[in-house]
């Protein structure tokens, strides 16, 4: 069975969606992070897939 993520993409894929469960699924998968870090990250610095990738980057 194939992995359901393997040919999704974001609508805007220079931001995340933080209220869709797929888009957010795919973003952790991307970022190498839990949804928890993911959250956190969108809370502190925004939507921007940049600014997230810098936040989640700085605290590992």
């Amino acid at each position: 069975m194939s992995d359901p993520l393997t040919h999704f993409k974001p609508l805007d894929p220079g931001r995340i969606n933080p209220i869709d469960p797929v888009e957010l699924e795919y973003w952790c998968r991307e970022l190498h992070c839990t949804e928890a870090e993911l959250e956190q990250a969108v809370a502190q610095v925004g939507e921007h897939i940049t600014s997230v990738r810098d936040y989640l980057a700085s605290r590992h």
